[in-house]
């Protein structure tokens, strides 16, 4: 893995970690007491009954699954609340995702601090309104910034919204360690705090369709002096 990005990226790391040293040291164990269980049955084939010894199984397996859910909820479960159960708060820099066959479009409120209204009827690609804004009829959406790159400060936590407008995507960044489905219907919160200056590959990971290949974008993490400076350039 690429060095980490985001503030939870090391907690991820520490629970991937452990949990291949718990499947590890689960499949040792395993071995050995499967091991133990043949040699005692080639000693003495009435050693051990059938019924018996699925009910060792059972009972073996229902502990290492067990241990491996635990696990996994105790180690990842601060890390999966930092992104989706915290609140979001008043600095946070805020941006939509709208996924769609096959790119990404990202919109930023503007000098209000709101987005406008999507209006689904007024989707047009070919006109480059990918959110369906209409800027004659809504104030706050004269101002709305979009962008086919998501630009973001670094050190500052960061709101992104996901939308879908045909089909389930996924937005996967690896050096943030974010993976989140997108789906039609639904917004979806995603929260964490960039904390490495650089350009980073943002993904598709649901086959989507023919073009599913070639569904990518760019995140790039700028400094807070670059990101107001990219802001306003981009202002209506």
């Amino acid at each position: 893995m690429p060095l980490p990005a985001a503030d939870h990226a090391s907690d991820l790391d520490r629970l991937i970690v452990c949990a291949m040293i718990d499947v590890g040291v689960a499949f040792l164990l395993a071995q050995l007491l499967l091991a133990a269980l043949i040699w005692k049955a080639r000693a003495n084939s009435t050693a051990i009954s059938l019924p018996r010894a699925a009910r060792i199984a059972l009972i073996v397996s229902l502990v290492f699954i067990s241990l491996e859910l635990f696990s996994a909820a105790t180690l990842g479960r601060r890390a999966w609340g930092s992104m989706f159960s915290t609140a979001s708060t008043a600095d946070s820099v805020k941006a939509q995702v709208m996924g769609q066959q096959f790119a990404y479009y990202f919109r930023y409120p503007g000098r209000d601090g709101q987005f406008g209204p999507i209006h689904v009827d007024k989707i047009d690609p070919s006109i480059g309104n990918y959110f369906g804004l209409d800027t004659r009829k809504d104030v706050a959406s004269r101002d709305d910034v979009v962008s086919a790159s998501l630009v973001l400060p670094v050190n500052q936590s960061v709101e992104l919204i996901l939308n879908s407008q045909d089909v389930i995507h996924s937005f996967y960044v690896r050096e943030l360690r974010v993976q989140q489905d997108m789906v039609p219907g639904m917004q979806i919160p995603l929260r964490f705090t960039p904390t490495r200056i650089g350009k980073y590959e943002i993904a598709c990971t649901q086959l989507c369709g023919l073009g599913h290949y070639r569904m990518r974008a760019y995140l790039e993490v700028v400094s807070q002096s670059d990101f107001q400076k990219w802001l306003h350039q981009h202002e209506r």
